[in-house]
């Protein structure tokens, strides 16, 4: 099956097929949420048939809207997709934009909309095989403090995110945990 993915073109947005995007860095529309849980945020590690950054772990989960897929409808498809999540409502946080070498000849530029979800503690989580590997709930400073040591073992936009974006994703609350 082909995805076809809204990009730029030529300063139109186009559908374009997605590793097209990827192959040629075409800036496309992009999808992040992360979920949170008092002080604990839900990262996930990429599944090895990825066909880039496999094994590397990523915030909760991230993906592409289809063409003319709202942000929040892709956001909630992505959260039951990937891990199973349903019911929880992701909060709208900002746009942000980035561009990173993935690996592989591959570029995300990314324009994505961030979502925030508050979760119960005690969140079912199914994640799916296809996508992910392992998820893993950590503190604020914790995941900081893992990049820090290890930035190899995570995703160019889970770092990018932290180290350029926190504030405009993560509450006070969680800020402060520094």
């Amino acid at each position: 099956m082909t995805i076809h993915i809204p990009a730029w073109v030529d300063g139109t947005l186009t559908p374009v097929e997605k590793l097209e995007a990827h192959v040629k860095g075409l800036r496309h529309k992009a999808v992040s949420v992360f979920v949170t849980s008092w002080n604990r945020v839900l990262i996930q590690r990429r599944a090895m048939g990825k066909y880039h950054t496999p094994g590397l772990w990523a915030n909760t989960c991230c993906t592409h809207p289809e063409w003319e897929e709202s942000s929040l409808t892709c956001a909630n498809r992505r959260l039951d997709e990937e891990l199973g999540i349903t019911g929880l409502t992701p909060e709208y946080r900002d746009r942000v934009e980035y561009r990173a070498d993935v690996g592989g000849g591959l570029i995300e530029h990314e324009v994505v909309d961030i979502f925030v979800a508050e979760a119960p503690t005690d969140l079912p989580i199914a994640p799916n095989p296809d996508e992910v590997m392992q998820v893993e709930w950590v503190t604020y400073d914790t995941l900081l403090g893992r990049v820090k040591a290890h930035p190899s073992d995570f995703t160019p936009w889970l770092r990018i995110y932290l180290d350029t974006y926190a504030e405009r994703i993560f509450d006070a609350k969680m800020l402060a945990q520094v």
